[in-house]
């Protein structure tokens, strides 16, 4: 016999007819007439081709094989409504939860920092480890919640998804102080002679800017591919190597290594970031807590 053959709402009647007694009393606390009982009871032997209950002066008594059927119920229903009834929750100040958020190097140079600061006060037992989006199946392990948050520029996360919007930004170009594209306008012809270094980050967003740029005609000279932004900045400042990036990474960069950046001379189109978490941890506390975290420290 497999648990499926087997009624959940028969082993309820069970389990009350076992310490009942009665039919009566079964019918009166599960707030069903006598003969639904009565149903359930004939039901229940035939699932088990066994009386389980035989009339007797005192009531309804056990056979040896309901006896034996009674303790692994009674547990089973005791651990199923303990399941129902149990309320989870997260206390940040004591939770020891270690949350896997999926991101670029670009992201993390922009969101963890400021988020590891605000976790140290709000929840000092709390880690946090980063995962490439590219480096993984992003859909399915955040189905499986080996991946709690997502957050970039992820338009093949639709589906089975909610997203929340962060905050969008433009593209910049970025140099070096002194360089000869650092006055207040760039020409488009200034641009595409100018040596440039390219970031190949795959699975983001920012290789949709070198395809319009290639789309538009736009003709660069090419002196270096990069597959991160980690060392973007470092490489800037030390040549005449010009970089397209997102005016926040600039805004860091400029403040940490004292480049410079301008409007781009190509109107490219804005980039949006998003948070994403999959439907089945729509109502996780945790997650409900960490989102609205990152909501409140990051959007715009």
């Amino acid at each position: 016999m497999d648990v499926q053959d087997v009624d959940l709402n028969l082993l309820v009647v069970f389990e009350h007819l076992l310490r009942l007694r009665t039919v009566s009393g079964t019918a009166k606390a599960l707030k069903v007439s006598q003969p639904a009982v009565s149903n359930a009871l004939a039901r229940l032997r035939r699932t088990f081709g066994d009386e389980l209950f035989v009339r007797s002066a005192k009531g309804m008594l056990p056979t040896p094989f309901a006896q034996e059927l009674a303790e692994p119920v009674a547990y089973a229903l005791d651990a199923l409504q303990s399941a129902l009834n149990r309320k989870v929750s997260f206390d940040p100040l004591t939770s020891a939860r270690s949350f896997q958020l999926a991101m670029s190097d670009i992201g993390e140079v922009h969101f963890i920092p400021k988020l590891m600061s605000v976790l140290r006060e709000r929840a000092p037992k709390v880690s946090v480890g980063t995962v490439r989006n590219a480096a993984v199946d992003l859909a399915e392990e955040m189905s499986q919640g080996k991946i709690d948050l997502a957050v970039g520029h992820f338009p093949e996360l639709t589906s089975e998804f909610f997203q929340r919007r962060l905050f969008r930004q433009r593209y910049v170009c970025m140099f070096r102080s002194g360089h000869a594209l650092d006055k207040r306008t760039v020409r488009l012809k200034d641009f595409e002679q100018a040596d440039h270094v390219v970031v190949t980050a795959a699975g983001t967003g920012h290789a949709r800017v070198d395809e319009i740029l290639a789309k538009r005609g736009v003709q660069r000279n090419i002196r270096l591919r990069v597959p991160h932004f980690v060392a973007l900045a470092d490489i800037v400042q030390s040549t005449d190597l010009v970089a397209t990036v997102t005016e926040k990474f600039a805004q860091r960069s400029a403040a940490s290594f004292g480049l410079k950046y301008i409007r781009h001379p190509v109107e490219l189109p804005d980039i949006q970031i998003n948070l994403f978490w999959h439907s089945r941890y729509h109502r996780d506390p945790a997650s409900q807590w960490l989102r609205s975290l990152i909501f409140e420290l990051f959007s715009e």
